[in-house]
């Protein structure tokens, strides 16, 4: 099999690869580098590309397995594998971008976010950053300064956002892993539309430490992949509280929590409902479809409420107007122009807000998590889509949900937002419907700190063909 070929493969049989000897981690990183330069003037996916350092750092992969230390490098997980990061993610020697043109004017980073070391000290190799929506802030990655994420499935429609380009460089068959970030969907919308896997962790699970914060009290960083193992291995490289200054103040001080060898377990025995009301109302048909089928596959038949949902959802609005703006507002005074219209007017909306509708949405999402946690006593898995519909065209402005003509922007969020806003972690998977052009993605939610199960869930649709993430047909 050649590195081109090996690149279309899953990042454990990459690694695997590297460490039997069949191919270089050169050779591999080389491919995706290859990949990128043939593909991307189409996708829009990169901004920027780390050629040399990922060269250089594959040479180090490939000389230290033929030293004397070459036992214990054949165990690293990750081994050769090469993975791209939303560029909010700080990577030394480049100004950390957040999908702003104002932050190209920085410093650049004096060295890498904590994840991208983690995943470079299990072998992985960093190859660049990615396209996402101005300071995290939409659903669709239309970035105006650097042009929009083309779906790699159909290039005229939107790669979901606000990590649109993670998602988009995992499907177009770039990288197999990516990094990005979810504060109301930006993980699980572009999985959705890109038909790959995508996990928001629960909320403190991983250290943001090194990359550029939308809301703190709602930021999650996790990864996407083409395989549920591949999640596994990345997620449980990533694991662990941050030892070193600078901490990020909202990571959980757990210890790691290895789950790559309970993904086999299965689903039985699990109590799996799904999502109604809310859910469904806000889905198209063929967002349930997917779900049906999902819970068909899972013999679930229960369906559930959670209650207070929409009030969840005003209360996650208007913490992200509030928190996203207070980031900005001496850039808003000074320099306005040099925002995104829309993520700018969205600011200034959130700059405007009293302290007391914001003091009442923190009270409101307690309330609302407290109600959710009795709902985890009856259930271990809930269900739900992940978009109200696939992926729709670049440009498109308007959606209809349940009798209503909405904004897209706002509403391809409508599924995702209710959950990030409590921290629940969560695993999207991909649904290609029998005859369907363009996939859609299933929220597989767990009870805060039960990634183990999400994922062995997402494992068992795999294994049973319910789910998968084909690389795109790009030429």
């Amino acid at each position: 099999m050649t590195p081109a070929e090996l690149l279309l493969k899953d990042a454990a049989a990459m690694a695997q690869a590297v460490r039997s000897g069949a191919v270089s981690a050169v050779a591999l990183v080389q491919a995706s580098l290859e990949r990128v330069a043939a593909t991307d003037a189409r996708v829009n996916a990169f901004t920027d590309v780390v050629r040399e350092r990922a060269l250089r750092r594959a040479r180090q992969v490939d000389a230290s397995l033929a030293s004397e230390h070459g036992v214990r490098t054949r165990e690293l997980p990750l081994l050769g594998v090469p993975f791209a990061v939303k560029n909010l993610f700080d990577i030394a020697g480049l100004p950390t971008l957040a999908g702003s043109k104002i932050e190209r004017e920085r410093e650049p980073a004096r060295g890498d976010a904590t994840l991208v070391r983690r995943l470079e000290s299990a072998g992985a190799v960093l190859v660049g950053a990615l396209n996402m929506d101005e300071y995290a802030y939409g659903f669709t990655t239309e970035n105006s300064h650097v042009g929009a994420t083309h779906n790699p499935h159909d290039l005229e429609r939107i790669a979901g956002g606000s990590s649109g380009g993670s998602g988009a460089a995992v499907a177009a068959g770039q990288v197999p892993l990516a990094l990005g970030s979810d504060t109301n969907g930006s993980i699980r919308v572009p999985a959705s539309l890109n038909g790959v896997f995508g996990l928001k962790p629960t909320f403190g699970r991983l250290p943001r430490t090194g990359s550029y914060p939308f809301v703190s009290s709602l930021d999650h960083l996790g990864p996407f992949a083409r395989t549920a193992r591949d999640l596994a291995l990345a997620y449980d490289a990533m694991q662990g509280p941050e030892r070193l200054a600078p901490r990020d103040p909202g990571c959980a001080q757990r210890p790691v929590e290895p789950l790559l060898t309970s993904l086999s377990r299965g689903v039985q025995g699990l109590r799996i409902g799904v999502l109604g009301g809310w859910f469904r109302e806000r889905a198209l048909p063929e967002a349930l479809a997917a779900v049906d089928a999902v819970a068909v596959a899972l013999g679930a038949v229960r369906t559930v409420e959670l209650p207070m949902v929409e009030a969840g959802r005003a209360a996650a609005f208007l913490i992200t107007n509030a928190e996203g703006a207070a980031l900005h507002l001496h850039d808003l005074r000074t320099r306005a122009q040099d925002f995104e219209p829309l993520s700018r007017d969205r600011f200034l909306a959130g700059a405007l807000l009293p302290a007391a509708w914001v003091a009442r949405a923190q009270r409101v999402r307690r309330l609302y998590a407290q109600q959710a946690a009795r709902v985890f006593e009856r259930f271990d898995i809930l269900l739900a889509a992940a978009t109200p519909c696939a992926a729709t065209p670049i440009g498109a402005e308007w959606i209809e949900l349940n009798g209503q003509r909405l904004p897209l922007r706002a509403n391809m969020g409508v599924l995702t937002q209710p959950i990030s806003c409590i921290g629940l972690p969560v695993c999207a998977v991909p649904v290609w419907g029998a005859h369907a052009s363009l996939p859609i993605g299933v929220q597989v939610i767990g009870a805060p700190w039960r990634e183990d199960l999400v994922l062995r869930v997402a494992a068992a649709l795999e294994s049973a063909g319910v789910v998968q993430a084909p690389v795109a047909r790009l030429g």
